[in-house]
């Protein structure tokens, strides 16, 4: 018998708000989108939110749903495997893991040969639909399965297809960026507020001013430094400014920033 459903593993933040997004979608029927978490409540709660199915165990699930999202924290995922790797069919399931730092080489040595695992790397933004994913592909998922799994993640913001080797680098620039960029707004909230500023109105323009340049990047598709350009006079005020980021080191710091991160998902991925 094929089968249609969505399933979801683990009801944190973001198996949640991968489940309001397809639901809200409207790409499936609630009644085939199924979510299981070892906390029955949590799992009940959600479900009764959204009006999805509560599956009683991976049994229920992985019978009724074709794709399977693995979304329990990294530590947690060799467990929850061990726990319904027996119940995985390579012709029936997709296993779509949200798990950070875990390889699809990790599942494919214990699932059943020909297995089709997807790998994500989302950031936090997706929790409004605004998020940055690298999807990469296992070698037994066809590009019509991934194109169709991407499908599914439209509604978490944009998805890029990478090479798994490229993961540790998706890491460091989007998955840790955007605590770069609270960083950076930060920073120029105390800027404003050192200027004379109060802090109310200094925050809602620097937050409209991110958002903004952000938005002028996306939609004239122009490269940063073009539009840079735009905004600097000669001598005058942003020439000034940006005089003094580039000697305090700002863009290298940047690019050593995003390196050590790198560096860092693969340590951790190794430990």
């Amino acid at each position: 018998m094929a089968l249609f459903g969505i399933g979801i593993i683990g009801c944190g933040a973001m198996g949640t708000a991968l489940a309001r997004g397809i639901a809200a979608s409207g790409a499936i029927s609630p009644a085939d989108l199924w979510i299981y978490d070892l906390d029955k409540q949590k799992a009940d709660a959600a479900a009764g939110e959204m009006g999805l199915q509560t599956a009683a165990g991976p049994e229920e699930l992985f019978g009724q749903c074709r794709y399977i999202f693995v979304a329990v924290k990294p530590q947690d995922v060799a467990a929850a495997v061990d726990s319904w790797k027996d119940l995985y069919r390579p012709g029936v399931h997709l296993l779509i893991s949200l798990a950070a730092g875990v390889t699809i080489k990790f599942y494919e040595e214990r699932l059943p040969a020909g297995s089709k695992v997807i790998r994500l790397m989302p950031n936090t933004p997706c929790l409004i639909g605004e998020g940055a994913v690298a999807m990469s592909a296992g070698s037994a998922v066809s590009p019509e399965e991934a194109a169709a799994a991407g499908q599914l993640l439209s509604h978490l913001g944009l998805t890029v297809p990478v090479p798994e080797s490229l993961m540790d680098a998706v890491t460091g620039l989007s998955g840790s960026g955007p605590a770069y960029v609270y960083l950076f707004v930060e920073a120029l909230i105390d800027a404003g507020v050192t200027a004379g500023l109060n802090r109310e109105i200094a925050a809602k323009l620097a937050v409209q001013t991110v958002l903004g340049a952000a938005r002028m990047l996306q939609e004239s598709g122009r490269h940063p430094a073009e539009l840079r350009n735009e905004v600097t006079s000669p001598a005058g005020t942003t020439a000034a400014a940006l005089a003094v980021l580039e000697k305090g080191s700002f863009r290298g710091d940047l690019i050593a920033a995003v390196m050590a991160a790198t560096e860092r998902a693969g340590e951790l991925k190794r430990e």
